[in-house]
């Protein structure tokens, strides 16, 4: 018979609930629990295609499994599991923390230091974690170094060497010993299970998975940002995503498309970044894509108003389309204020082509998408740039520069450790940057959960959608229902107002009408103010 839960998986769902979606591995639970085998002292993610065990119990957080004595199973390999996106989204301490950690805060600097930076103590936050996910902050750090090694082993043939520096660590003296006292073999070994199977991708090309908790929308995500695509910079087809990547001393490229043959994933083919960058690189295209969302928990919160609730039945697998810098988006919406998408595009084309630090002619040989040549231009590059040669008005073109200065001064950044209501405060403070603009920056350039640019007019018409205009603070007012997710709001009634419904998964069976009520997510689709 399986047992009851151990204290540190007091947040777990409820028992009953993990053991059904376990024993029929219901995709839209993974990476929300583990389950830890009791006999082989094996954990593994709720998908497991092995036969379900008899005694077993559930985690939270792989960390905590860890922390427990498990090891994780070669077979579903959890480090393809989606994270639990309720943790990391929004302005939570413990959010704010995780995203912190996903970061490498860890790494270089104690506990003290990451306890400061979230504005709390070092013993209130350990006690945080160890109450909310079962296991301190550093069992999380050093879980998901090895995680991530773990894939990197199974999936590429970087040498090991270079697997440690991508996974954080100083020396493979250091990383032999962590991953040999874990996981009970040394990384070479690894290497030697039938599962390391090396995903093929072409000479200097590496290929990752990155696993989602379904239903996703992948059309309506490129449809998103194909219409935003920034000519020499992006390319966007019906399949994949194609960017150039920098810095300018060590330029690269990646790729996202679908997993093939189904599989709850998209394909990462990424050459270029130095070894040190490639956690950084996932961890920027994980919050781009949207691929730790919980579309059925943000679904329940929303569905609540009379409004949303056909819009979210109507396009599950919707996300929130975010950007792959900060900087770069700030830019693009200071550009759009007043003008159309292809306006907008326009004007980034020309600032990118002008000001953007040219491929060398190698890198150009090898882009896998054709009209690529260069990356977008740093706050350095744009501080004192002369942009009325490509046609922007003096106020406009005092505002990017003024957005330049802040960011090189510290004044406005993209820290994680920000909420959103400081977040908003900084970039409103500086000429031309109004609520709409903060709060479009924080949705796109964050992926902010909570970002709400009431101002907006689509907005106010769509809520109504009865021909009438909500004033902003009537539509704060009305939203207020929909917090923490108020951005996935948004993002359901742009695309309700600007576009018709696209191809969504196919339904998926709910695992218990307890927890599991209206399956709905969003999907996106904006024109730049």
């Amino acid at each position: 018979m399986t047992q009851p839960p151990p204290p540190q998986a007091a947040n777990l769902p409820d028992w009953q609930v993990c053991e059904q979606a376990r024993k029929s591995r219901d995709p839209r639970f993974d990476g929300l629990f583990f389950t830890a085998v009791l006999s082989t002292r094996i954990y593994c993610r709720p998908v497991c295609p092995a036969p379900s065990a008899k005694r077993v119990e559930y985690f939270r957080h792989a960390a905590a499994a860890e922390a427990a004595g498990y090891r994780p199973c070669l077979r579903c390999r959890p480090e393809l599991a989606p994270d639990d996106g309720s943790w990391r989204r929004g302005d939570a301490t413990v959010a704010r923390a995780l995203k912190l950690i996903d970061e490498g805060a860890l790494a270089e600097q104690p506990l003290a230091a990451l306890a400061e930076r979230v504005g709390v103590g070092e013993r209130q936050l350990r006690r945080l974690f160890v109450e909310r996910i079962g296991v301190a902050p550093i069992g999380v750090h050093g879980t998901r170094r090895l995680l991530f090694a773990k894939q990197l082993l199974t999936e590429t043939p970087l040498p090991i060497t270079e697997v440690a520096l991508a996974a954080g660590f100083g020396s493979l003296r250091r990383f032999n010993a962590a991953f040999r006292d874990a996981y009970r073999m040394a990384p070479r070994d690894l290497r030697r299970q039938p599962s390391a199977a090396k995903l093929a991708g072409s000479e200097n090309t590496l290929v990752l998975r990155l696993g989602y908790r379904p239903p996703y929308d992948l059309a309506a995500m490129l449809d998103f940002l194909r219409g935003r695509a920034l000519p020499g910079v992006e390319h966007v087809d019906a399949d994949s995503y194609t960017r150039v990547i920098g810095p300018a001393s060590q330029p690269g490229w990646l790729r996202v498309s679908a997993w093939p043959q189904g599989e709850h994933a998209l394909k990462l083919e990424l050459h270029g970044p130095a070894p040190t960058r490639l956690l950084e690189v996932v961890q920027r295209l994980r919050r781009m894509f949207d691929l730790d969302a919980d579309p059925d928990a943000i679904a329940d919160a929303l569905s609540v108003d009379a409004r949303l609730q056909p819009l979210l039945a109507k396009r599950p697998g919707l996300r929130l389309p975010s950007g792959w810098d900060g900087f770069e988006i700030a830019v693009r919406a200071i550009l759009g204020q007043q003008v159309s998408v292809a306006a907008a595009r326009t004007l980034a084309a020309r600032l990118a082509q002008r000001f953007g630090a040219p491929l060398p002619p190698q890198l150009l040989s090898e882009l896998p998408a054709p009209g690529l040549e260069h990356l977008f231009p740093t706050p350095e590059a744009l501080a004192d740039a002369d942009l009325a040669t490509i046609g922007l008005t003096r106020a406009r073109a005092d505002t990017v520069r003024a957005v330049a200065r802040a960011m090189l001064e510290g004044r406005v950044d993209f820290r994680t450790e920000r909420t959103l209501e400081d977040f908003v405060e900084r970039w409103v403070a500086l000429p031309g940057i109004g609520p709409w603009t903060a709060h479009y920056i924080a949705l796109r350039a964050l992926g902010h959960p909570d970002a709400f640019p009431a101002e907006d007019l689509v907005l106010q018409r769509a809520v109504p959608n009865d021909g009438s205009r909500l004033t902003a603070k009537a539509l704060l007012a009305r939203a207020d229902a929909w917090r923490p997710w108020r951005g996935y709001a948004v993002i359901q009634l742009w695309r309700d107002s600007m576009t018709a419904p696209s191809p969504t998964d196919a339904a998926l069976p709910r695992a218990t009408p307890a927890t599991r009520k209206a399956r709905v997510s969003p999907r996106v689709e904006r024109p730049q103010p």
